[in-house]
Parts: structure tokens; sequence; C-alpha cells
């Protein structure tokens, strides 16, 4: 009985024991598993404990100038005060609606570019962050209950037509009740707005004043966010001169063009950054921005400040020294603008005139010394004529240029076999093709060869040299065929000197020219396209091509920067050279021995007695080159005419000295007179500016 009685009792000992056990087991497993934790990861979860966060932030620096030749500054940077705020991420709307407040009792902001863009939706949001308890009263419970009914399954869309009840209950009396502080102060919380994190943005950089950065440099503290910077403008010492071709830079508010956002951005700029917008100032961005002011804030997890350190100090972009000399620039647009002047309103049939273009070149360098263009407009506001800088047009703008192209037509006869220097003679005569209307020269020559076909310019010498290319036969008042493989080995050859081609100049849109239809039913084109009146061509073209002719058959390429330097710590000098740019060669033209010589002297009697460009005979810097006039169609972009007027397009190219030349010129006047005779101001403008080099060079010496 005694055994039977031990045995009923061991079974609740036992359970015991193993619920002891069993915990004994999970305790153990605990601290074995808290011991871990703290042994291999106990450092991961400090860390995260006291985590920080590196923010790094770009301060921008002054863009590098732009200089001329003879180091005049052309393009400088102007220092001024600026107010800048950087939303660091933690700030609510009220926080930054309340700083907001405070600034507008310090500055004012511009009454005509910022008040008044503020919009009426602008003000009613404005109003409800500073009116929340009667905002609420505008919106009904029944009002939320039908919201919440209808878009119960997207918080977002409910939230998006809560919002645009609550602004169309605010009324014009409500927002009356906005003071002018509330208005200053809701433009500068616009700016706050419209900043990226962690990126400092301009607030205001106009008219700000000393006293108004001492005050808020005394009052940070009260202004969180806000700081205080020396901001730059560009400004054009020479005024409009050479603007279309210096380009223009966006403002803080703009900053990089949102179509090149990503490219930007991949560069590692800001989206406020100011970039260059067009031409050099575009072109040469990679050397103009300078290198950023880079600063690392420590932050903790609260996002309070604990460190910074400067990553890096930044530094001015480089600068850049144009091939451009002013002075003569200067002369060379003033004489484009009395000769354009004087044409316009001095002749009858002048109605379509309203822009000239000059190159100066060096044709052994491709260093572009002028580039100048003027066009005729009017005032937006007051109606009266003005005259506007139009020096880009020298690439943008293509024209029949009429006969300055018949030396390249030479060298093409030359190379093709079917022309001898000085040998063959061509009869130059009237010429008709059966269905086409007579093709002649300015006057009768008779029998002529290359050398009187340059100097008195014969229509009919190039024609017939084109139809011999074609391998065509040509009879008085019978058809003619031609072999369409004469326009491309033309223009081929026309290409080598840098006729409708690019020149490859340093500036980005430079347009290549229009070509003609190839029409097997209109032989005719290509004699028009021997005389340069079917293809256009830039006159930078002409300057090149020119160039060409003038260094012994090497094409080169322009180029408008000289050198590229370092700031300079000291005011109005250069800073040492990083970069010279220097002469490339593009093609040399495949010539045998005597032929581009013959076209230089060709080209020297066309400026003798007796030439098309006798205007220069006596000049004492021996000039050589070639005049142009075209018949050309007027085409007027803003009032499309089904029959465009025909207009008369004249030209000009030029070298000198002749013997060793160091200048290369093109002039390009289109549209000139719709007369069947009209006035040369190619001829006017080309000899008083070449005048006008030469005179400056003697000053010089």
């Amino acid at each position: 009985m005694g055994e039977k009685k031990k045995k009923k009792r061991n079974p609740i000992p036992l359970r015991v024991n193993l619920i002891f056990f069993t915990v004994f087991l999970l305790f153990s497993a605990l601290i074995l598993r808290l011991g871990f934790v703290q042994i291999v990861y106990g450092d991961d979860y400090k860390k995260e404990v006291e985590k920080k966060e590196d923010v790094v932030i770009s301060t921008s620096v002054p863009r590098g100038e732009m200089y001329d030749r003879t180091g005049k500054n052309i393009v400088s940077n102007v220092g001024k005060n600026a107010i800048t705020y950087t939303n660091w991420k933690k700030y609510t709307p009220k926080e930054m609606r309340d700083t907001a407040e405070e600034l507008a009792k310090i500055i004012k902001m511009d009454s005509d570019k910022d008040l008044k863009k503020i919009s009426e939706r602008d003000k009613k949001d404005y109003w409800i962050l500073i009116n929340p308890d009667e905002a609420k009263t505008k919106i009904s419970e029944e009002d939320q209950e039908q919201l919440a009914s209808k878009y119960k399954d997207d918080k977002k869309e409910y939230q998006k037509a809560y919002d645009e009840l609550l602004r169309s209950r605010i009324s014009e009396t409500d927002l009356n009740k906005l003071t002018d502080l509330d208005l200053e102060t809701l433009a500068i919380y616009r700016e706050f707005q419209s900043g990226y994190f962690y990126t400092p943005h301009i607030v205001k950089n106009e008219g700000v004043t000393d006293k108004e950065i001492a005050i808020i440099s005394e009052n940070l503290e009260r202004l969180p966010g806000v700081d205080t910077l020396r901001d730059w403008d560009r400004k054009y010492e020479f005024g409009s001169t050479l603007k279309t071709v210096l380009g223009n830079v966006s403002t803080s508010q703009r900053g990089v063009p949102a179509e090149q956002k990503d490219s930007y951005l991949a560069k590692g700029y800001s989206m406020n950054d100011r970039v260059g917008l067009s031409y050099l100032e575009k072109q040469y961005e990679d050397v103009l921005k300078g290198q950023k002011k880079k600063v690392k804030y420590i932050k903790d997890k609260t996002d309070e400040i604990v460190g910074s350190e400067i990553l890096t100090n930044g530094s001015a972009g480089n600068d850049l020294v144009l091939t451009i000399d002013m002075k003569l620039q200067l002369e060379v647009e003033k004489i484009i603008e009395e000769e354009l002047k004087k044409t316009k309103y001095g002749y009858a049939g002048t109605q379509y005139l309203d822009r000239a273009f000059v190159v100066l070149m060096d044709p052994h360098t491709g260093e572009v010394l002028t580039m100048a263009g003027k066009q005729l407009g009017k005032d937006d506001k007051s109606g009266k004529q003005i005259v506007q800088d139009f020096a880009l047009g020298n690439i943008t703008t293509s024209y029949n240029v009429g006969s300055v192209v018949k030396g390249a037509m030479v060298l093409t006869g030359y190379k093709e076999g079917v022309l001898s220097p000085g040998t063959t003679y061509i009869n130059d005569s009237t010429m008709q093709i059966k269905g086409s209307n007579p093709f002649k020269s300015w006057k009768t020559m008779g029998n002529i060869n290359d050398l009187i076909a340059l100097k008195q310019s014969s229509n009919v010498f190039m024609a017939k040299t084109a139809i011999m290319i074609g391998k065509g036969h040509y009879a008085y008042m019978q058809p003619l065929n031609i072999d369409l493989d004469a326009y491309p080995k033309i223009r081929n050859s026309f290409s080598e000197f840098g006729l409708g081609v690019r020149t490859g100049i340093d500036l980005p849109n430079e347009m290549a020219g229009f070509k003609g239809a190839i029409d097997p039913n209109q032989p005719a084109n290509l004699m028009f396209l021997s005389i340069g009146q079917y293809d256009t061509y830039t006159n930078m073209q002409l300057a090149q091509y020119i160039s060409t002719i003038a260094n012994g058959g090497y094409r080169i390429q322009p180029h408008i920067v000289k050198e590229i330097r370092e700031t300079s710590i000291e005011e109005g000098q250069l800073g040492p050279i990083v970069q010279e740019i220097q002469p490339k060669v593009l093609n040399k033209l495949e010539l045998k021995p005597g032929w581009i010589e013959q076209i230089q002297r060709g080209f020297r009697m066309v400026m003798q007695p007796g030439g098309t460009g006798s205007v220069f005979a006596g000049a004492s810097y021996s000039p050589a080159g070639k005049t142009g006039t075209a018949e050309a169609f007027y085409y007027d972009p803003l009032n499309k005419q089904e029959e465009p007027p025909q207009v008369m397009n004249v030209s000009l190219i030029t070298y000198a000295p002749s013997e060793n030349p160091e200048v290369a010129m093109a002039v390009m006047v289109p549209w000139v007179y719709t007369t069947n005779d009209g006035p040369s101001p190619n001829l006017t403008i080309g000899k008083r500016v070449m005048d006008k080099y030469f005179e400056l060079k003697k000053e010089k010496d």
C-alpha cells in the first residue's frame, strides 16, 4: 500500500520539473541570443542609434570672363548681394512661413517681378496656411462624407478634390484681408518652396542693400535656412556688339534647361545652377563654369547639423581670349551700319534690304578677326528704326552668293580636265537652251580664257565649263542633255573649299546651306549652279573659301576662341595659358602645280582697272578677290508670298596683300535691290573695311 501511494505522488513533481527545465532552456537560449547580438551586432546597432547623415552642398562660383585678342575685357562679372534659402528638408510649411515673415520684415521683394507673379491660387493656399481653423469651417461634414464616398479607395484623389473644393470657397473678401506684409511673406514663401532640398536657392539678388545684408547676418538664428552670399551678373562691356555670338547665361530662377536636366545633373550640376544657354557661353560651358565650393554637413538623426567640413574651396571658371580684335570689330560694325542705312534710304528698289555681313579672318590660322553683322528693325515700343546686332547671321543664314564662286568653278574645270590654265578659250555670247530663257554675261566678251573670265566675271564661260563636266553638247536653241553626275562633281569640288558644308567654327548651330534639286528636265540649273545662283552659302563659308585660295589650297577651320586662360588674381590682367587653340587643316586641295596660282592671278586682275572690283585699283595693300551678284528671291518668313519678289544679292571675297596674304575677307549683302541695276554696298563696305584694317595696322606699327 505504501508503495502504491508513493507511485501516485510521482507524476506531479515530474511535470513541475519538466516545466522548470523548459523555462531554463528558454532563458538559456535568450541569454545566448542576447550575447550573440551584443557581440556580433552591437557596434552596428550602436551606430544606428548614433546614426548621422552626410549632406554635401555646393555653392556657385563666378563664371569665367571673355577678352579680345588684345586683352580688352568683353564679358565680365559684376558682383552683387544676394539672399539665399536652403531647405534642409526638416522644416514644416508653418516653420517656412514663419521664417518668410521674419525675412519680409527686413527686405522688400520686387513689386514688378515677384509680387506680380503671385497668382490667385497662391493667395488662397497661403490664406489656408495662416487661417487653418477658419479654413476647416468651409468644408462641412456632409461635404467630407460625399468626398469620402466618391474617393473611398483613393486617398490621393480625395485630398486633391478636398483642396480644390476648399479653394473654391475662399472668397474675394477673404483674400482682401491679406495685408501688405502677408503678400511680401507670400512672395518670399513661394521662393522658399521653389528651391530644391539641400541646395541654396536665391530668394533675392536685385537691389539688396548692404544694410539688409548686415541685419540678416545679425539675425541668422531667427532665420533658419536663410543665408547671404555674393552673386554675379554678366556684363557685356561693348553693349550689343557681338552679343548674338557671345550668347546668354540662365538666371538662378531658371537654372539648367529642363530639356537637358538629366545631362546636367549627371555632370554634377544642381537644378538652379546658372549655365550657358547659347553660342559661346554654351559652347564653352565646361571651361567657363568653374569648380563649385563644396561643403559637407553632418546631420544627426533629428536632422540637426552637428558638424561640417569643406571638401573643395571652389575656383572661378577659366577665361576665354577670343580671336576678335574689338577695335577693328567696332570700326567694321560702324561701316556696315552707315553703308546699310545709306543704301536703304538713298536708292530706289531697296525696300527688302535689311542686313549685311562681314568676316575678316587670318587665312593661315583660321582666327576670326572680325565677325560682324547688322540688321535693320523696328523698336516694338517706339516703332522707330533701330540697328540690331546680327553677327550670328554669318553662320546661321545662307544666300545665293553669285559670281564669287567662279574661282572654285574654274579650279573644278581644271580637275575634271575640261579646262587648261590660260590656254582654254570659250566664246562668251548669249546662250539659250530650247524651252529656257536666254543665259548671258553682263556683257558679250567674245573668245576669252580663264583669267579674263574671272576678271570680267563671265557667266557663259562658267556655264559652258559645267556643261563640259556634264558631258553635254550645247547648241543654240537646241535641247541639252547632261550627265547628272555633274552636280555632285561640282558640289564635292566646291565643298573642298568650304562651300556648301559647315566650316567647323567653334560655335553651335552652324548651317550648311541649301542645295537646289537635281532635275533632269531642267539642265539650265547646272549652269546656275556654276555661277552661284542655285545653291546657298553662308558668309563664313565664303571667308573659309577665300582663305583656301589665299593660303595656297589649305581649308583651315575658323575659330573664334584663341586661348583658354586661368583667372588672374590681379584685376585687369590675364592669367596663365591653359590651352592655345592651334590651326587645324580640314583638307588640302589636290591640285597640280600652277593651278592655284592661276586663280590667284585672275583674282588680282579682278581688283585692277577693267576688273569688276576696280574700286580697289591702286590700293597700297595689293588686294585680290572676286565680286558677286546673284538673282535671288526674297522670302518673308512672316508673310509668305505665293510669288516671292525677285531681288539681287551682292557679295565680295578678297585677301591682301596678294603676294603674302595676312587677312581674308567676305562681305555678304542680300536682298539689296529689285531693279535691273542698283547699288553695290558689297564694294563700298569691302573697300572701307579693308582700308580700315590696314590703317589700324599702321597705327599699331
